[in-house]
C-alpha cells in the first residue's frame, strides 16, 4: 500500500507522462531458425503454465549466449509472471536493455494478478518516468492494484490519467474503474462510469450489480440485471453474473425472481461451480423455501464449509435447532467445522429456545475448540440467555468473557429486557448503549418500550426529551412484498400508496373477523400515553398489517402471502398474523431484521420466541 509519499509520487509521474512519448526500438533478430524454436518453446511453457520446462529454455538461452529480442524476452517476462515466479519475470524485465509497453504490463499484470499491489503501482510509476505511455491494458491492471486505505484515492488518480489519455470510455479501463469504484462501496461514481460506457458487457453489468448488492442496494440491483435481460444479454451471464444476483435476491426474498434465475442456471447448463450453489441455498432459505435449500445442498457433488453454513444457517433462522442439531453431528464427516459453523450452530439454539442445549455446546465448543471462539460466539450465547431471561447470568457472562463488549452484545441484552421487562438491567444496558453510540435511535427506542411496558411514562417523556435534545431520529419501520413483478412498499400509517382507502377498509373488515376469532389487542406495544381505543388505532397502522392486508386482496385465496419487514416484528403484528392466517386458510412467511418466521393455521415456526 502506498502511503501519502507514494500518492504523490503517482501523481507526478503521470504528469510526467503526459509530457512524455514513447519511441521503443527492437533489438536485431537472431537467427531465424533459433528465434522461433525459442519462440515456440516459451508459448507452450505459457499456454501450460509450465514453469519446469520454461527455466531450461531460458537457461539454454544464456548458456548459448543468445540475447533475445524485445518481442521474446517480453515473452520471457509473460511466462515467469503467468506462473507466478515473479522474482525471474522482475530479473528479465530489469535486464532488458529496451521494453515496450507489453513488457512492462506483463510483469504490473504479474504483480496484480499475485497480490502485490504495492509493487504494481510501483513499477507503473517507474513505467511512466521512463516515457513508456501505458495502453488500455496497463491501466486496467494498475486499477486492480487500488486497493487497502489509499485505494480509492489511487483509483481517482489514474481515472484522471484515464480521462487525459482518452482511456477513460475503453471497454476493459471502464470495466476496471467501475468494478474497483463498487469495491470501495462509491456506487454513484461507479454508475457513472457504467452510464458512460459506449458498449456495456455482461462483466460490466456483474460488477455495478455486485457493487450495488454489497450495499444492500437489492432493488437498484434487480433494476440492473432486468435491463441486462432487456438488452438480450441473459445467456451470456456466467457463474458470478448468477452469484451475485442471487445475493440481491435474498436481500429482497424474491421467490418468484429465484426460481426465475435458477431456472435460467439450469437452461444454460452450466457447469458445477460451488459459490453459485452456496447462493441458492442462501437465497431459498431467506425467501421461507428450506425444502429448496435443502434439494439443491444434497444434490451437490462436492460440498465446501461454506455449504455446511450456508443450510446450517437456513434452519437456525428459521428457529430449527434439533436440525441444526442434527446436520452439525453429521458434518465432520465430510468437512471440518470453522468459526462460521460455530456460530450458525449457537445461533440456531438461540433462535430455537433450546437453551440448555445451546449452553452444553458452547461449553463443549470453549473447552475442544476455543481457538474458534470470537466475539460473535459471545453474542449467541448472551442473546440464549436474555431470551430466556437469564439476565443476571447474561451480564455476568458479558463482564468476564476475553472480549471487550460490542454495542451489538449490549443491544441484544437490552432487547431481551425489553421482552422480560427488567428495568434495573435495562436501565443499566442503555446507559452503556447511550455513551457508545449516542446517535442510535434503537436503544432510545427499546429503553421507552421498557418504560411504556412498565407504564412508566413520565421516564418515557424523558427519554423522548433526550432524543430530542441529541438530534436522533427514529428509522421508519416499513414492511414490502413483490407482486406481479412490481415491489410495493408500506410504512407505518401508510398515506401514498395507490390503494391506500382501499387497504383501510379492508383492514377494518379483516380486525372485526379476528377479533370474533379470539384475537385481543397488545396495547403495550404503543408507546404513547392515550386510551386504548387510540392505540387499536394505532397498532392497526403498523406496516406489516397493511403489507398482509394488501396481499390478502391482491391475491387468489388459498395462496401463501410473503412479508419483508426491515425492523423486528412487534408482538401484536405477529399475533395478528397468526389469527389472519386461520381465519383466512392462509400461509404467512415473514422476515424480520432478525429471523424468519412461517406461520400456518394460526402457530408460527419460531414457537412465539424471537
Amino acid at each position: 500500500m502506498l502511503a501519502a509519499r507514494g500518492l504523490r509520487r503517482l501523481a507526478a509521474a503521470i504528469c510526467l507522462a503526459r509530457r512524455s512519448s514513447s519511441a521503443v526500438a527492437a533489438l536485431p533478430a537472431a537467427g531465424a531458425a533459433r528465434f522461433h524454436d525459442y519462440d515456440a518453446a516459451v508459448t507452450e511453457c505459457i499456454e501450460r503454465r509450465a514453469l519446469r520446462v520454461g527455466r531450461p529454455v531460458h537457461a539454454r538461452m544464456v548458456a548459448a549466449g543468445y540475447r533475445p529480442a524485445l518481442y521474446l524476452a517480453t515473452r520471457l517476462v509473460i511466462m515467469y509472471a503467468r506462473c507466478g515466479a515473479l522474482g525471474d519475470a522482475r530479473n528479465v524485465l530489469d535486464g532488458m536493455p529496451k521494453r515496450n509497453v507489453v513488457s512492462w504490463t506483463a510483469m504490473i499484470s504479474g504483480y496484480s494478478q499475485n497480490e502485490r499491489p504495492a509493487e504494481a503501482l510501483e513499477l507503473f510509476i517507474t513505467m511512466l518516468r521512463a516515457g513508456c505511455e501505458p495502453n488500455e491494458f496497463t491501466l486496467s491492471s494498475v486499477l486492480t492494484s487500488c486497493t487497502g486505505f489509499q485505494g480509492i484515492h489511487q483509483v481517482k488518480q489514474v481515472h484522471a490519467f484515464a480521462v487525459k489519455t482518452n482511456f477513460e470510455l475503453h471497454m476493459f479501463v471502464g470495466s476496471a474503474l467501475l468494478d474497483m469504484y463498487a469495491k470501495s462501496e462509491n456506487v454513484q461514481e461507479a454508475r457513472r462510469v457504467f452510464d458512460m460506457l459506449p458498449a456495456r458487457d455482461v462483466v460490466s453489468y456483474t460488477a455495478i450489480i455486485s457493487g450495488y448488492t454489497h450495499l444492500g442496494l437489492d432493488e437498484e440491483a434487480l433494476g440492473l440485471f432486468r435491463q441486462l435481460y432487456n438488452e438480450g444479454m441473459q445467456m451470456q451471464c456466467n457463474q458470478v453474473t448468477f452469484t451475485t444476483l442471487l445475493n440481491a435476491l435474498s436481500g429482497l426474498a424474491s421467490l418468484d425472481y429465484g426460481k426465475q434465475v435458477h431456472g435460467l442456471i439450469l437452461r444454460k447448463e452450466l457447469p458445477f461451480f460451488m459459490a453459485l450453489q452456496n447462493s441458492l441455498i442462501d437465497m431459498y432459505s431467506k425467501c421461507g423455501k428450506l425444502l429448496y435449500s435443502r434439494r439443491v445442498f444434497d444434490n451437490m457433488p462436492e460440498r465446501s464449509v461454506v455449504s455446511w453454513n450456508a443450510i446450517l444457517m437456513g434452519y437456525g433462522r428459521h428457529g430449527l435447532a434439533r436440525e441444526v442439531a442434527q446436520l452439525f453431528r453429521s458434518m465432520p464427516e465430510e468437512v471440518n467445522p470453522d468459526s462460521v459453523t460455530l456460530l450458525a450452530v449457537l445461533s440456531g439454539y438461540s433462535h430455537g429456545g433450546l437453551v440448555d442445549e445451546g449452553l452444553d455446546m458452547f461449553d463443549l465448543i470453549v473447552k475442544e475448540q476455543s481457538t474458534l471462539l470470537n466475539i460473535e460466539h459471545y453474542g449467541c450465547v448472551i442473546d440464549l440467555l436474555g431470551r430466556s431471561g437469564r439476565l443476571q447470568k447474561a451480564l455476568n457472562l458479558i463482564q468476564k468473557m476475553p472480549f471487550e463488549p460490542t454495542r451489538a452484545i449490549w443491544g441484544s441484552l437490552l432487547g431481551a429486557c425489553r421482552v422480560h421487562v427488567n428495568i434495573p438491567v435495562g436501565e443499566l444496558v442503555a446507559r452503556k448503549l447511550l455513551d457508545i453510540e449516542p446517535e442510535n435511535a434503537g436503544n432510545y427506542v427499546i429503553l421507552s418500550n421498557i418504560y411504556a411496558a412498565a407504564g412508566m411514562w413520565k421516564d418515557v417523556f424523558r427519554v423522548r426529551k433526550l432524543m430530542l435534545k441529541n438530534t436522533v431520529i427514529k428509522e421508519p419501520g416499513r414492511s414490502w412484498m413483490i407482486l406481479d413483478k412490481v415491489i410495493h412498499t408500506f410504512h407505518s400509517s401508510e398515506r401514498f400508496h395507490p390503494r391506500k382507502e382501499d387497504i383501510n377498509a379492508k383492514i377494518k373488515e379483516i380486525y372485526i373477523d379476528i377479533k370474533a376469532a379470539g384475537f385481543i389487542p397488545d396495547l403495550s406495544c404503543v408507546l404513547h400515553d392515550v386510551d386504548d381505543e387510540q392505540k387499536e388505532r394505532m397498532l392497526l397502522g403498523h406496516s406489516e398489517k397493511l403489507a398482509i392486508t394488501f396481499g390478502l386482496m391482491s391475491t387468489p385465496s388459498g395462496l401463501p402471502i410473503q412479508v419483508m419487514k426491515n425492523l423486528r416484528i412487534c408482538v401484536d403484528c405477529h399475533n395478528f398474523a397468526k389469527v389472519v392466517s386461520k381465519v383466512y386458510g392462509r400461509e404467512i412467511s415473514l422476515r424480520d431484521r432478525n429471523r424468519f418466521h412461517l406461520i400456518t393455521e394460526g402457530a408460527c415456526t419460531c414457537g412465539d420466541y424471537w
